[in-house]
């Protein structure tokens, strides 16, 4: 494994993480607003962990790729994650 592999892997990891961490804040803080939002959030909330599993899932399949597949698995990954932090970013600012 070559080291800009690993030292991605190792970032791309930590920011998945981060991500989450916010995911579960936000889930708390949803889980405190009135009836009729919580049920909004709650929709939005399933659709952003979903996209979180989804993310995990091709961080695993990436970290375990062979060097032949790659470079291909950064790009894939890349905008997954983008979408990722979009709606992260997204159902943040929905939370007040």
């Amino acid at each position: 494994m070559s080291t800009k592999r690993e030292q991605y892997t190792a970032a791309l990891k930590t920011r998945l993480d981060e991500l989450n961490q916010g995911i579960d804040a936000l889930e708390a803080k949803a889980n405190d607003t009135k009836h009729d939002a919580k049920e909004i959030y709650k929709a939005e909330l399933k659709k952003v962990r979903h996209q979180s599993k989804v993310n995990m899932e091709k961080f695993d399949e990436m970290r375990l790729a062979g060097e032949d597949s790659w470079d291909k698995m950064v790009a894939e990954m890349e905008k997954l994650k983008v979408a990722f932090v979009h709606s992260c970013h997204s159902f943040k600012t929905q939370v007040k």
